[in-house]
């Protein structure tokens, strides 16, 4: 039994969004849930009950009223709301429980001094551009781009394009000109709004010469906008407005255009490691429905709420975070590098913010304790309630240090999802109390499952992660694919009808879910498959190790194959005899035999895309005799010459000289 570390007030139901929302249902539809699980029960059952009941018990705004809920129900192809029109940035705008002058948006970076949005300079600098995208000849269904960081302009062209009707696709600045281009030809955007550069920690960025090869491979493109961020008196870029030119005062009032509940509303991309990013389109009106379920329910987000998540807008957390004020909380933004001047920048961030929901990734939270940070003693965290995890695995210790070295009243949220459905379908929840390694539930209408082998559901055991009725925000679609064969593919390929994502999970017999890593990275030893979540656990767990990634080789004869692990090690330190048995001593004991790898390697980085996930499969596939080239693409790394020594490791296997 995993320890509890977090218990729901007693009177969680009187103070939470969710006990508001059990009340409501009692109230309006007759419902009364005992807990939790019987509450969710429902959600992924009644399906037009419980989506209906979220539309209506936030209120939202709609120019015409959908003739059903669920009109089809099958995957792919599940039709919602028919018949409705409405607007995400009118939604969101609407700020329920904010004053005009209620600061909203936040903004702290290591570029320029800090910015404050009122809820009224929010919608006034939304009506300006607005107006300004509409002077560009934007409307309904055209693209408009951003290469900017997580700051307010970016935020503002977002809610503008979506005003318009238009579709927004943005991509952070640190993204070199091959991906940005490998996404954005796919789509082909008529307005780029590119920044000239940003301060990452002391490090100044000039951005200028990829915004210039960005524009001459986008021949889509009619205009360009310039945000003079890393050197305000500098010049904008040749042929192009100024932000100031676009966000121009004007008498033009705002107004938001009716859209289909499955418009376009944004378009975010896969990874991009192996072959182009997949274009997933998502929709106004299951974003909206969502992140309105998720940021109340789960997160217990309202009024009284600073939200906060570590993103950039290349991660789909930024488009997570940015809905914030549709439930009325106030989003700080920041841009910059966290671990600038130390690891204790944000958590001060956290306090000089008021953050009463700080969001950051598992290798984050793991990093502050490996550098045995204590947060409490260099911040003021009393405002703090709630703490978000994602990104990977946050196993059992990282749980442990947040209680032991942040607060012991904080709520941890660990949750997973993906880009593929803009959310977290896993995650925590009021009412249910916080176990160390564990995701606390299934979200509200996500009917998660783990799938044996021979596609059974199964408690208790280790199966594929699997989505077995639809999701509003599942996507619209893929881009440039019309007839969806790409999309059913993606999800659909091995369970017809049923969404598979990738991921290894177990489901205890409360509701709680451990996810173990991607399941196309598996270690299947023996017949044995193993996450790779648990292994990394124990390995970055020692002193002497910075990071890791592991891989196994399957035989293809049916032996065991073999388990190859790569290990970064602390400054000035050398992997010798002694640290390899210390390794294969800690994975035997606190894992199994199973675990325990044939051979361990040195290597100076372990490859990792934008986002910091680790890449297991193109190594794997180049360990295999894959070119460098065809196993990644190397603009969706953040450090792709890290690659190269997985290479060399490749060519000397192959010759017969047995690396050291």
């Amino acid at each position: 039994m995993a320890d509890m570390l977090w218990t729901p007030p007693v009177d969680v139901r009187e103070r939470s969004r969710i006990g508001g929302y059990l009340r409501w249902l009692r109230e309006h539809r007759g419902l009364d849930f005992a807990d939790y699980d019987a509450l969710w029960h429902w959600s992924t059952t009644d399906l037009d009950g419980f989506w209906r009941s979220i539309w209506d018990h936030f209120e939202v705004v709609a120019h015409t009223q959908p003739t059903a809920t669920l009109a089809e129900r099958g995957m792919p192809g599940a039709r919602w709301f028919p018949g409705a029109t409405l607007n995400y940035a009118e939604n969101v705008l609407r700020m329920p429980g904010r004053a005009d002058d209620d600061p909203v948006v936040i903004a702290h970076g290591q570029t320029r001094a800090p910015v404050t949005l009122t809820a009224g300079e929010l919608r006034e600098q939304v009506r300006r551009v607005s107006a300004g995208l509409r002077r560009l000849g934007v409307t309904a269904g055209d693209r408009v781009a951003a290469y900017a960081p997580n700051i307010p302009e970016t935020y503002v062209l977002l809610l503008a394009a979506a005003s318009l009707g238009a579709i927004f696709s943005s991509c952070a600045p640190e993204f070199g000109t091959r991906s940005v281009t490998d996404r954005w030809q796919q789509i082909e955007p008529t307005v780029l709004v590119a920044v000239d550069g940003y301060r990452y920690g002391d490090k100044a960025v000039d951005r200028r010469a990829e915004v210039d090869a960005i524009r001459a491979a986008l021949p889509s493109l009619r205009h360009t906008v310039g945000i003079r961020y890393l050197d305000p008196a500098g010049p904008a870029p040749r042929d192009a407005l100024g932000w100031d030119e676009l966000a121009a005062p004007t008498d033009e009032p705002l107004t938001f255009t009716p859209v289909p509940f499955d418009h376009p509303l944004y378009v975010l991309y896969s990874s991009g490691t192996t072959g182009l990013p997949k274009p997933i389109v998502h929709g106004h009106g299951g974003i909206l429905l969502e992140h309105l379920k998720m940021l109340a329910l789960h997160h217990d987000l309202g009024p009284a709420d600073r939200f906060f998540w570590f993103t950039t807008t290349g991660w789909m957390m930024w488009n997570f975070l940015i809905s914030g004020p549709a439930v009325g909380a106030s989003i700080v933004l920041f841009d910059g590098n966290p671990a600038h001047p130390d690891l204790g920048g944000l958590w001060r961030l956290a306090a000089e913010t008021g953050t009463t929901y700080f969001g950051t990734s598992a290798p984050f939270l793991l990093a502050c304790r490996k550098a045995q940070l204590v947060p409490r003693e260099v911040a003021d965290l009393s405002a703090l309630r709630g703490v978000g995890s994602t990104g990977a695995p946050l196993p059992a210790e990282g749980f442990h240090w947040v209680y032991e070295t942040v607060s012991d009243r904080v709520q941890l949220q660990s949750l997973s999802g993906g880009t593929d459905v803009c959310t977290g379908f896993v995650g925590g929840v009021p009412l249910l109390p916080v176990y160390a390694g564990e995701i606390a539930c299934r979200a509200l209408g996500a009917k998660v499952e783990a799938r044996s082998a021979d596609g059974a559901p199964v408690i208790g055991e280790l199966g594929e992660l699997v989505i077995t009725e639809p999701m509003p925000s599942m996507p619209v679609g893929f881009w440039n694919d019309p007839d969806g064969v790409r999309y059913a593919e993606a999800y659909f390929d091995v369970y017809p009808g049923v969404w598979r994502h990738g991921d290894w999970i177990t489901i205890n017999e409360r509701g709680g879910c451990v996810i173990t890593g991607r399941s196309d990275a598996t270690l299947n030893r023996g017949g044995v498959r193993l996450g790779t979540a648990e292994f990394y656990s124990v390995v970055e767990g020692l002193d002497e190790v910075v990071d890791s990634v592991v891989v196994h080789l399957e035989d293809d004869e049916g032996g065991a194959g073999e388990l190859l692990l790569f290990v970064v090690l602390a400054d000035g330190l050398e992997l010798g005899d002694d640290l390899r048995k210390k390794i294969c001593r800690e994975l035997r004991t606190a894992l199994s035999p199973r675990h325990v790898p044939d051979e361990i390697h040195q290597v100076r980085a372990v490859p990792r895309t934008l986002s910091a996930k680790k890449l297991e499969v193109p190594v794997k596939k180049i360990l295999t005799g894959t070119p460098v080239d065809r196993a990644a693409a190397k603009g969706a790394l953040v450090n792709p010459e890290s690659l190269a020594s997985f290479a060399t490791f490749a060519e000397r296997r192959a010759t017969g000289h047995r690396p050291a």
